[in-house]
């Protein structure tokens, strides 16, 4: 009698803790409510409905692995409860994994055939499966031509309208990066043959450098690392404003990430792609987990692009991307790069410097791990909580730094609320440079600036700045505006 009781008490405090993290949930405080729903599963670890709740705040952090796993647990204890298949498509779709996505959609409009929601999304992703099918089958028929050689920028004609900057002789200069940065604050484009331009004259000089780009900083001389802009265009023009313009004496790196989510990725991007022509040694930029085609179709680049632009400039920007460095090496002692470190202890800078670049990132490997892995405080190794790549501990860190002889590692890829963490004894830092990141997690932004004689991390936060009235995501797939 007294164990019922027992169980029925862990019941309620279970159920007053679901309530506590939905309130949280509401408020967007998904680290508490992850917390309080973690709690209540303890205390009732058959609730299918507290790990889809779960689940939810799970894909809300990025996290799509562990919400994947919660998913599939609500499943496992109640296969009638819909919304559990809901969550298991959602992070099925926003790890690019449509087919699987489909699955639980069906699973979903079988059980519910008049429910219009369920059928929406049915549809919807049937939509994308179909489409990504297509895709595969004309990629195997024809052997494509590069995008790049189709392009005839001579052939594209300015009209006597447009009032924007002009390549001088077909190159960039300061002067056409200030007119740029004016033209985008005011909402304006680039002529789409400027831009075209420096997209194909950007990726003819990322095609020129390695895998790992080797850093030379000056004793005396500063240096900026940037972590993920997302977008952010008028965020990107306050950290110029704090830090400077970039120049021969003022070198950045951006460490990945310069689009998708944020509505102004375009703007973003060609900024950094005009400053890289302007100044190649002295302005860097690493490919992301972002810079691929499933995350631009999904998460607002590609419709951006495509509303901005065309369909073949956004097939081109795929094109640039895979030419895009995976990381850099400054001064032979610090190792920056998007993702974090593998799943492998034997990885060198020699094995990094010959990895075949040109393409998609893999699901697994050292280019897959350099994009989308993360730092955790316990020791070893686990599989991630995003579903790609894997979870590094301090003592993976501190082994890759020994056999690399370096001193500490400079990563970004996730949201931090003072905009940086250093982690692993001061090993493994992260930046983020995308303040308020999708106008909601309320937190700060920051860059890290050193200088060659030291190389000690110093770190300038800064608070989101007001940006136009459109949302973030006003690109992305239909699907991702049905998630919830």
């Amino acid at each position: 009698m007294e164990h019922n009781s027992e169980q029925v008490s862990d019941m309620q405090k279970a159920d007053r803790l679901k309530e506590q993290a939905n309130e949280c949930f509401k408020k967007q405080d998904y680290v508490k409510a992850i917390e309080l729903y973690t709690h209540a599963i303890v205390l009732n670890p058959n609730s299918a409905v507290l790990f889809a709740n779960r689940s939810f705040a799970y894909s809300k952090t990025e996290c799509f692995g562990y919400a994947l796993d919660d998913a599939s647990k609500a499943i496992g204890l109640d296969k009638t409860y819909i919304k559990a298949y809901y969550r298991r498509a959602s992070a099925y779709m926003a790890l690019g994994k449509t087919k699987l996505a489909l699955k639980d959609y069906e699973a979903v409009f079988k059980a519910k055939p008049n429910d219009q929601d369920a059928k929406l999304k049915f549809n919807e992703c049937s939509k994308i499966v179909r489409q990504q099918a297509f895709e595969r089958a004309i990629a195997v028929d024809v052997v494509k031509k590069a995008v790049s050689e189709t392009i005839d920028v001579e052939a594209i004609t300015v009209e006597s309208s447009y009032a924007g900057p002009h390549l001088v002789n077909g190159k960039v200069t300061l002067e056409f990066m200030q007119e740029l940065m004016e033209l985008y604050k005011q909402q304006k484009k680039l002529h789409r043959k400027y831009a075209m331009k420096i997209l194909l004259d950007v990726e003819e000089l990322f095609k020129s450098q390695p895998s790992l780009i080797d850093i030379s900083i000056p004793d005396d001389s500063k240096f900026t690392v940037c972590g993920d802009i997302h977008g952010q265009f008028y965020d990107l023009m306050n950290i110029f404003k704090l830090n400077g313009l970039p120049s021969l004496e003022n070198p950045y790196l951006f460490n990945g990430d310069f689009v998708d989510r944020g509505s102004f990725s375009v703007e973003c991007i060609f900024t950094l792609f005009g400053f890289k022509l302007l100044y190649p040694n002295h302005f860097f930029m690493a490919r992301g987990n972002h810079e691929s085609q499933t995350m631009n179709q999904m998460y607002g680049f590609e419709g951006e692009v495509k509303s901005k632009y065309s369909a073949q400039m956004a097939e081109l920007f795929t094109e640039v991307y895979n030419w895009l460095p995976l990381c850099h090496c400054l001064n032979n002692r610090v190792l920056a790069m998007h993702g974090g470190l593998f799943s492998k202890d034997d990885v060198t800078l020699n094995d990094i410097r010959v990895v075949d670049r040109n393409r998609q990132p893999p699901e697994d490997g050292i280019m897959c791990e350099l994009l989308w892995s993360d730092p955790q405080p316990m020791r070893g190794r686990s599989p991630s909580k995003r579903g790609v790549g894997t979870q590094f501990g301090p003592d993976v860190t501190s082994r890759f730094l020994e056999r690399n002889n370096l001193d500490y590692i400079i990563r970004s890829h996730e949201v931090k609320a003072d905009g940086y963490e250093i982690a692993h004894d001061g090993k493994c830092i992260t930046v983020f440079s995308a303040p308020n990141y999708c106008d909601t997690m309320g937190n700060k932004g920051a860059f890290i600036t050193m200088n060659g004689k030291d190389m000690k991390p110093n770190f300038t936060t800064y608070d989101a700045v007001p940006h136009p009235d459109v949302k973030p995501m006003a690109y992305a797939n239909s699907i991702m505006s049905l998630f919830g």
